[in-house]
């Protein structure tokens, strides 16, 4: 299967062939192997083997509709990423400051877990890629980061909650 996503403003295109084990995934002309594994609805437990040999990574990832305008959250790797499917998939949004990346950021947990540590308070100025949640999930910590630049409006968690996916944690404006 091929598909078209819009990612901040960066069309990308992604291939998708079955293997007998896992996966080949084109990104842009460029093949990864990868092994997937469904964790409830929303989740998937990803291995990434290096190309050449290099040393393979396990991700976790979470993909959640907004919606049904075509735009989907992706949790992949501690990041939040707003990605807007293309190709007749999705009718391209009318609010084009959810696709670009302006706008709140809604954080929301990417699979059930612990909150290990809040790094963050309400009015903390954050950067790009900057921790606001660890959540443990699956024996391990995932810190889950700022997708831009922003201001902390709100936190609905505190540390030792248990949270399900998709539960909200905090939001960025």
């Amino acid at each position: 299967m091929k598909f078209q996503f819009e990612i901040a403003d960066r069309i990308r295109t992604v291939e998708v062939q079955r293997l007998p084990h896992g996966h080949r995934v084109l990104v842009d002309g460029r093949a990864h192997t990868v092994d997937t594994l469904r964790i409830g609805t929303d989740g998937w437990s990803l291995i990434i083997h290096a190309e050449n040999g290099g040393e393979s990574r396990s991700v976790d990832a979470v993909v959640t509709s907004r919606s049904g305008n075509g735009t989907l959250d992706v949790h992949f790797d501690g990041y939040a990423v707003p990605v807007h499917m293309r190709n007749g998939m999705g009718r391209r949004s009318r609010d084009r400051e959810s696709a670009s990346g302006s706008g709140p950021q809604r954080l929301v947990a990417p699979m059930p877990g612990k909150i290990v540590k809040v790094l963050v308070k309400p009015g903390d100025a954050v950067q790009a890629r900057q921790g606001l949640v660890v959540v443990e999930a699956m024996k391990m910590e995932n810190e889950l980061r700022a997708a831009r630049a922003g201001t902390v409006r709100d936190i609905f968690v505190r540390e030792g909650q248990s949270v399900d996916a998709g539960t909200p944690l905090a939001i960025v404006e």
